[in-house]
C-alpha cells in the first residue's frame, strides 16, 4: 500500500532519545536511596503526578504532597537533583535522529507527557533543541498521551498532514493510538532497530 512522503517528525523524548525522567524504576532507586515507604510514596506520587505533569501544580507542590508535608532527613533540593540525576541520554538516538533530520529536510517535534521543570532540564542539559524544531510537552499544553488532541495539536503546530508524519514512541499504547489519528508509526526499541525499520517509510 502506497503512503504519503514523511515531512515531519514526532519524537517521543524518554524511551527514545533520552531515558524516561522520573518513572517506576527511578522511584524505586529513591525509594532505596533515601530510605522511603514504598507503599505511601508510591501512593502519593499517583495522586498527584498527572496533575504535575500537566502543568497544574509547580514542581515545589509536588514535592510538598509527595514527601516534604513533613520533615525528612534530607532536603528538597537534594531530592530534586536526585530526580534530574535520573536522565540520561540513550545511546546513538541523538545523532540518529539528527541525521535523519539533516538527510530529508524534516521538521521535528517532541511529543511527550513531560513535567515542566524536568522537562527544561532535559533540554538544556542535553541540548535537545539541537535536534526539536518545538516541544508538543504535556506541561505546556495541559494534554497527556494517550490523549489524541495531543496528535491534532501537533499536526496543527507542524503544519503537518498526520499522513506525512512518522511518530516514534517506545509504548506500544501510544502507537496505537497516533495510528489511529492517522500518523505513520514506528515503535521504537532502539536505534539498531529503529535504522532498520526506516527503510520501510517514504522520505
Amino acid at each position: 500500500m502506497k503512503t504519503d512522503k514523511i515531512k515531519t517528525l514526532f519524537l517521543d523524548i524518554g524511551g527514545v532519545v533520552l531515558t524516561n525522567g522520573w518513572d517506576h524504576i527511578s522511584r524505586q532507586k529513591a525509594v532505596e536511596h533515601f530510605g522511603l515507604d514504598a507503599a505511601v510514596f508510591e501512593k502519593k506520587h499517583q495522586l498527584t503526578f498527572d496533575t504535575y505533569e500537566l502543568g497544574k501544580i509547580s514542581f515545589d507542590a509536588y514535592l510538598d504532597n509527595l514527601l516534604f508535608y513533613e520533615k525528612r532527613p534530607f532536603s528538597k533540593e537534594d531530592f530534586r537533583k536526585f530526580i534530574f540525576a535520573q536522565s540520561i541520554e540513550l545511546p546513538g538516538a541523538m545523532d540518529f535522529f539528527k541525521q535523519l533530520k539533516k538527510e530529508h529536510n524534516l521538521k521535528v517535534a517532541a511529543v511527550s507527557n513531560e513535567p515542566r521543570e524536568i522537562n527544561a532540564y532535559r533540554i538544556k542539559t542535553f541540548d535537545l533543541s539541537s535536534l526539536f524544531d518545538f516541544y508538543i510537552s504535556s506541561c505546556y499544553i495541559g494534554i497527556r498521551k494517550p490523549d489524541p488532541d495531543i496528535f491534532r495539536l501537533a499536526c496543527d503546530v507542524s503544519a503537518t498532514a498526520p499522513a506525512e508524519v512518522l511518530y516514534i514512541d517506545d509504548r506500544d499504547m501510544y502507537i496505537d493510538v497516533g495510528r489511529s489519528y492517522g500518523l505513520q508509526c514506528l515503535h521504537y526499541k532502539d536505534v539498531t532497530q529503529a535504522a532498520v525499520e526506516m527503510k520501510k517509510f517514504e522520505f
